[in-house]
């Protein structure tokens, strides 16, 4: 599958509200680190392409993973200390203004906003695992969902907020992608053990869930399936990494990081339609462009 050349949109401009500069042109907030560079800070973009815009200034910290807050407003992201260490989450407004770290998250990762708002899901070591939490976005009534002696990474909301998704790592190298129920706790697999898959994204629109898996092909690309595990089938399928999908407002595109197969090479942002046309580059620069999420 080759890529189309998109053309060059007018530059991106963010208000304090998260308004993207054109009518109805929801941007695409990410990470980014260069070989020169190897500290990372969140950017946006818009779709359409143009400049992105630098939103946090970290010379000897790490910002990455960030979630949009559903009015557009915030940004919830992870803040990496200079040694490595996981400092916990921030929020921050649009303009990179306004820092708030969310108390009781040292060592979490991964946030997720919820579709009302209010709370954030997060992963969070316990001993040598990772489980799931919901809490307040100023960080109180923290509660633990899961309890295993798997890793539970990258929780997802459904859109009426009474799920998460997730994907849960087991000590032989197998992902699987679950399912939790929030009044109950009750967990159903949503993928088949001894699968490799991760980085679930749940659909405001259409009840399906994309997610990256490596395949028998020996590389990763994205998949759809809906919440039950039905209706599961492969998005990309070029000789690439293809990781981190994040859905379009209207539940037609994914954006996604593409990478080659080797550390060193450059990995970019492309769009693509959930049938697997409409293959676009988004960004071209000779970074590492991650973790996007798309502005509901």
């Amino acid at each position: 599958m080759t890529a189309t050349v998109m053309a060059i949109a007018a530059p991106l401009t963010l208000g304090a509200a998260g308004e993207a500069g054109a009518a109805g042109d929801h941007p695409i907030v990410f990470a980014r680190y260069t070989a020169a560079a190897p500290t990372e800070d969140l950017y946006a973009i818009s779709p359409s392409g143009g400049t992105t815009v630098k939103l946090t200034h970290t010379s000897t910290v790490s910002d990455v993973m960030p979630s949009w807050s559903p009015d557009g407003k915030r940004v919830a992201f992870v803040r990496y200390e200079a040694g490595g260490a996981i400092d916990g989450i921030w929020t921050m407004s649009t303009s990179g203004s306004d820092l708030k770290a969310v108390p009781g998250t040292k060592g979490a990762t991964d946030p997720a906003w919820s579709p009302d708002g209010k709370r954030l899901a997060y992963a969070k070591p316990v001993g040598t695992q990772r489980e799931i939490y919901v809490a307040a976005i100023d960080g109180t009534s923290a509660t633990r969902l899961t309890h295993t002696a798997d890793d539970d990474l990258h929780p997802t909301w459904s859109p009426d907020g009474k799920y998460l998704a997730f994907n849960r790592a087991d000590a032989a190298g197998n992902s699987r992608l679950m399912k939790i129920r929030l009044s109950t706790l009750a967990q159903t697999a949503i993928t088949g053990p001894g699968s490799h898959d991760a980085m679930p994204d749940w659909a405001s629109h259409g009840g399906r869930i994309a997610f990256s898996r490596v395949d028998a092909s020996g590389f990763a690309h994205l998949y759809v399936v809906r919440p039950d595990g039905t209706g599961l089938h492969r998005v990309t399928s070029a000789r690439f990494n293809d990781k981190y999908p994040s859905w379009s407002p209207d539940g037609s595109t994914l954006v996604f990081t593409r990478g080659g197969t080797d550390d060193a090479d450059p990995e970019h942002l492309y769009l693509v339609r959930a049938d697997g046309t409409a293959l676009t580059q988004l960004t071209k620069t000779g970074s590492h462009d991650l973790e996007a999420d798309w502005r509901p």
